[in-house]
C-alpha cells in the first residue's frame, strides 16, 4: 500500500452517518463545552486581589492556583482520550460535563483556601475532556478535506474562552462578588450537561469496550491501565518526531496566549492608569475579537491549502496541511509579540498599539492552530490512536501554559515585558522551524517509525 493509499479512509461511510445540520450541532455543543475550562482558567484574573482578600492570602498564591489549574488540565488528557476509545465519546463527555458542573458549585461555595484549591483542580481535570475528546469527535464525523474548517469552529470555544473570561470576570467583580463568576460557570456547566445528554450522539464508530468483556477484574484493570498510562501517551509523542514538533508548536501558541493574557491587569493597568477590574477586563476583548475573526477564516485557510496541494500532487499528504501555519508561526506572531512587549515597556504609541497587536496575534493564532490540531488527527486516525495523539498534544501544551502563566509576572518584574515578549517570540519562531521541518520531512519520519512497529 502506498503512503497516499494509507490515508484514504477505509470506511468512507463513517463521514456520511450524520447530515450536515447534525454535524453542525455536534460541533456547536462540543465548542461550547470546550470553552468552559479554558474560560475558567482566566475568568478570575481580574478579581485576583478580591479572592486573595477573601482568603487572607496574597495575589501570588491565587495566581499559583491558576498555574496548577493548567497543569491539571494537561494531566487529564491522557486519561480521557484513551477512555473515549474504549467506551465512546458520548459517555465520557456526559460524565465529565456533570462533574465539571458539580465541582464548579463546590468552588463557588468554598469556605477556605484549601477547599478553593481542591475544587478548582478537580474542575480542571474534567474540563480537558472536551478539548481532547471533542477534537477526536470532530475527526470522527468530518472527512479530512473539510476537517480543519470544522475544527476551527470547535477551537473557537477553546481560544475565545480564555480571552472573554476575564472580561466577564471583570464585570462580575466590579458589580458583584467574585463567587458569582463560579456560579455563572456552574450554570454554563449544567447547560452543557443537558445539551450533551439530549443532543450529542455517539460519534466514535469502533469503541473497544468489547475487549473488556469476559475479563477478570484484575485483567480489566491491567488493560485499562495500559490504555490510560500517561507514559504510553508521552511515548507516542517521543516516538513520532512529527507529533512532537506539532505539540511543541501548539505549546508555543498556548504559552503565548496565557503569558499575554495573565499579566494584563499588572502590565497594562499601570501603563494606562486603569483602576478597576472592569477596565482591565475590557482589554481582553482585543485578543478575544482576534480569536473570533480567526475562527471564521483560519480553518478554511488550512483546508484551502490542503485542496491546493492535492491538485498539485494528485494525492493528499497530511504534512501539506502544515504549510498553512508557517507564515503565522515564523513571521506574524513573533513580530506581534515583539511590537507588543517593547512598545508597552518603552511607553511608545499609546493604548492603540497593544490593542491592535493583540487583535492581530489573536487572528494569527487561529490561522495557525487548526492545521496543527487537524494534522494530529490526520496522521494517527488510520492507526486508531487519534485520541491518544490529541491527548499528548494537550498534555504538553497545558504544561507550557502553566509555566507561562506561572512565570510571566515574576519574569516581567525581573527583566521587563519587552524582554519577556522577546523570549516568547523566539519560542514561537523556533517551534515554527520545527513545523517547517515536519512539513518537509514528516512523511519520511512516519514511514521510518511505522516500519519499526
Amino acid at each position: 500500500m502506498s503512503e497516499s493509499d494509507s490515508f484514504r479512509e477505509t470506511d468512507a461511510d463513517q463521514y456520511e452517518r450524520f447530515p450536515p445540520y447534525r454535524k453542525a450541532i455536534i460541533v456547536a455543543i462540543l465548542s461550547f463545552c470546550a470553552a468552559l475550562s479554558p474560560m475558567s482558567s482566566t475568568s478570575i484574573l481580574p478579581a485576583v486581589p478580591e479572592v486573595a482578600a477573601t482568603y487572607s492570602t496574597t495575589g501570588s498564591v491565587i495566581n499559583a492556583s491558576n498555574a496548577v489549574y493548567l497543569v491539571f488540565m494537561g494531566l487529564a488528557g491522557p486519561l480521557w482520550g484513551p477512555l473515549s476509545q474504549i467506551w465512546g465519546r458520548r459517555p465520557i463527555c456526559l460524565v465529565t460535563a456533570f462533574l465539571f458542573f458539580a465541582f464548579s458549585v463546590g468552588t463557588a461555595l468554598s469556605p477556605n483556601l484549601s477547599a478553593y484549591y481542591v475544587f478548582r483542580l478537580l474542575t480542571a481535570f474534567q474540563g480537558t475532556s472536551f478539548l481532547v475528546v471533542g477534537s477526536s469527535a470532530v475527526g470522527d464525523v468530518y472527512e479530512p478535506r473539510a476537517r480543519a474548517t470544522a475544527l476551527g469552529w470547535f477551537l473557537s470555544g477553546n481560544m475565545i474562552g480564555p480571552a472573554f473570561g476575564p472580561f466577564i470576570g471583570g464585570v462580575i467583580a466590579t458589580f458583584s462578588s467574585w463567587r458569582a463568576t463560579f456560579w455563572l460557570q456552574s450554570a454554563m456547566g449544567g447547560f452543557g450537561t443537558v445539551m450533551v445528554f439530549f443532543l450529542l450522539p455517539e460519534t466514535y464508530p469502533h469503541p473497544s469496550k468489547g475487549d473488556l468483556s469476559g475479563q477478570t477484574p484484575k485483567e480489566k484493570a491491567k488493560l485499562l491501565w495500559h490504555k490510560v498510562n500517561p507514559f504510553r501517551v508521552a511515548g507516542l509523542l517521543l516516538s513520532y518526531p512529527n507529533l512532537l514538533f506539532a505539540a511543541l508548536a501548539t505549546s508555543a501558541l498556548v504559552w503565548n496566549q496565557y503569558s499575554l493574557l495573565t499579566p494584563i491587569r499588572y502590565v497594562l493597568n499601570p501603563r494606562f492608569n486603569l483602576t478597576t477590574p472592569l477596565q482591565s477586563g475590557l482589554l481582553y476583548i482585543a485578543p478575544g475579537g482576534g480569536y473570533l475573526i480567526g475562527t471564521l477564516l483560519g480553518g478554511r485557510w488550512a483546508d484551502y491549502i490542503v485542496r491546493r496541494w492535492i491538485r498539485k500532487r494528485g494525492e493528499r499528504v497530511p504534512e501539506d496541511r502544515l504549510k498553512s501555519s508557517l507564515p503565522f508561526m515564523l513571521v506574524i506572531l513573533p513580530v506581534c509579540m515583539l511590537v507588543y512587549g517593547w512598545t508597552v515597556q518603552e511607553r511608545a504609541g499609546g493604548m492603540a498599539v497593544p490593542i491592535v497587536v493583540m487583535v492581530l496575534q489573536g487572528i494569527a493564532q487561529l490561522f495557525a492552530i487548526p492545521s496543527l490540531n487537524t494534522y494530529c488527527l490526520d496522521v494517527m486516525q488510520p492507526k486508531g490512536r487519534s485520541a491518544e495523539a490529541v491527548a499528548g498534544n494537550y498534555m504538553l501544551r497545558y504544561v507550557f501554559a502553566a509555566v507561562g502563566s506561572g512565570v510571566v509576572l515574576p519574569a516581567v518584574q525581573a527583566i521587563g515585558v519587552g524582554w519577556f515578549s522577546t523570549v516568547s517570540a523566539a519560542f514561537l519562531f523556533a517551534s515554527g522551524l520545527g513545523v517547517w521541518a515536519t512539513s518537509i520531512f514528516g512523511t519520511k519520519w512516519r514511514e521510518h517509525v511505522n516500519s519499526n512497529d
